[in-house]
């Protein structure tokens, strides 16, 4: 392949002779595709224990932590091995510069862990014009395949809408061109398998020549180069049945389980590209580096409040309902838990009446998200349908409607103007896109990060009418003095994230009682 000047000088950083090693030098050499190997003095092995070790989020509420059992960290550094995953190649150069330790790397056969690809962008252009697909690459999406290639390992940043399958597209279509090995796509749920399936024979790609997928029930086995699978599926296999592999791709990986995909990652010892793709993640250092260490460096490819400004994905204006109960209500929920305050709002009669008829009010199609499906979601749906009658298409969607029921539903509700979906956050947040959504309703408190924005990004793509996506975050204000309770707070966490995205908002307080 050719190499430009431009990427030239990447190809030494930090490469030093072996024969000239200084005091305190860490030596860092490729074990295979998947880890480094970290030759350093015996003081240093606690030094890097310590800084690539962090609290996993709530580990005081765990079993493990309670029974003294473990300290609640995750540690990325084998100080018995002395290995680190390879993508953490970045974050070992800044330990060595911060503390002034001389960094060496020694080849091996897997090559180094700072070695790059040169990328001819002329070559490179003409490449992704051959493919023929129905549209054009937007810059960012060119910006970001161009960074993969280069860097063989990346986390690829875009939120909902931004067309992350079209960069994987790209990937794995340049790996094709260039090398023999089979490319893996993992992928959380079947639905996605089929979705990547179905956006590569609409890029024009013949999926039946080239693709294989496997889940549940599918062939475990094939001869074809490109495999698209859940992790559920794969996560058991033995190492062998990925040494063929030269290329992984994992789509939506926040939504991995960490054991599985660090296990699924580590028996790819010859994957030399690695490319995880997310619209989110949780907002931790600790889920951030874990992926990194799979995957490398996070690469922010664009933002929602940029590609909004440009045209490319619908406009959101969030209005958030704070709903004020009677102080009875509230003194007698002051010294609840969390679970029971929860269940008494998703029980609350006035709450569900208020959250039906306003989404049936509602012009346009419309997403209501809950969290629990029988204490919530089935109680929203059959009000609904007795309060809507016959003139409005309301569809129910959880973990118990299976794949391809949801993607008729989806479907359906592509064709409408004015039907309303009552989904579980854990099926319709990720992953299920709809094209001519106009509103979103979050009937339950929520204040993770990555499932408001993923939440807020299946009503981003543009509506055939070009429509603002109005999004109604439903808040419950049971304050009594200086107490505040728990899901007020979780609404300050996504007012919170509201603010960080640029999303417009307004509070509006409603009187409940």
């Amino acid at each position: 392949m050719e190499t430009s000047n431009h990427f030239q000088h990447n190809q030494v950083e930090t490469v030093r002779c072996r024969n000239v090693t200084l005091p305190n030098t860490i030596t860092a050499k490729l074990k295979d595709h998947a880890m480094m190997h970290i030759e350093c003095e015996a003081h240093q092995v606690p030094e890097l224990r310590d800084y690539f070790s962090f609290y996993v989020p709530g580990f005081k509420f765990m079993p493990m932590y309670k029974a003294r059992k473990w300290d609640g960290k995750i540690k990325l550094f084998n100080s018995v091995t002395r290995e680190l995953g390879a993508g953490l190649y970045d974050h070992l150069r800044k330990f060595c510069s911060d503390r002034m330790y001389p960094l060496q790397l020694e080849e091996t056969k897997y090559g180094h862990p700072a070695q790059k690809n040169g990328v001819s962008h002329i070559n490179l252009t003409k490449f992704i014009e051959e493919l023929d697909t129905p549209f054009n690459i937007r810059d960012y999406q060119y910006n970001a395949v161009t960074h993969a290639i280069t860097n063989k390992r990346a986390i690829l940043l875009s939120p909902t809408g931004s067309g992350k399958s079209y960069i994987i597209y790209c990937l794995l279509r340049w790996y094709m061109d260039n090398y023999d090995k089979q490319v893996m796509i993992v992928v959380p749920t079947t639905s996605l398998v089929e979705q990547m399936y179905k956006d590569f024979e609409e890029y024009g790609f013949d999926v039946d020549k080239h693709c294989h997928r496997i889940y549940s029930g599918k062939d475990k086995t094939t001869d074809k180069q490109i495999i698209i699978s859940t992790w559920q599926s794969i996560y058991k296999f033995p190492p062998k049945w990925f040494e063929n592999l030269g290329c992984i791709f994992g789509d939506e990986v926040h939504l991995f389980k960490a054991k599985s995909l660090s296990g699924i990652m580590n028996k790819c010892k010859n994957a030399e590209y690695r490319f995880g793709t997310t619209g989110t993640l949780d907002g931790t250092e600790t889920n951030k580096l874990v992926l990194e260490s799979l995957f490398g460096s996070v690469h922010r490819v664009t933002m929602t409040k940029d590609l909004q400004e440009k045209g490319e994905l619908a406009k959101l204006n969030i209005k958030v309902l704070l709903l004020r109960y009677h102080n009875d209500v509230c003194h007698m929920l002051k010294e609840s838990t969390y679970q029971e305050e929860m269940d008494y709002i998703v029980g609350c009669e006035k709450r569900n009446n208020f959250i039906s008829k306003l989404s049936l009010d509602l012009k346009g199609n419309t997403l209501v998200l809950f969290q629990y499906v029988d204490k919530h979601g089935k109680i929203l749906f059959d009000q609904m349908k007795k309060m809507g009658g016959e003139d409005r298409k309301i569809f129910y969607v959880s973990g118990e409607v299976d794949a391809t029921d949801r993607e008729q539903i989806r479907g359906i509700v592509e064709g409408q103007k004015n039907a309303i979906i009552v989904a579980s956050l854990g099926t319709f947040s990720t992953g299920i896109n709809i094209r001519n959504l106009h509103n979103i309703v979050f009937a339950s408190p929520s204040k993770s990060q990555v499932k408001v924005l993923q939440s807020i990004g299946r009503g981003l793509r543009k509506s055939d009418d070009g429509s603002v996506t109005q999004l109604y975050d439903i808040a419950d204000d049971m304050h009594i003095r200086k107490h505040k309770n728990f899901t007020l707070r979780h609404s300050a966490e996504r007012i919170k994230i509201y603010n960080k995205e640029q999303f417009p908002y307004k509070v509006y307080p409603i009187d409940l009682k």
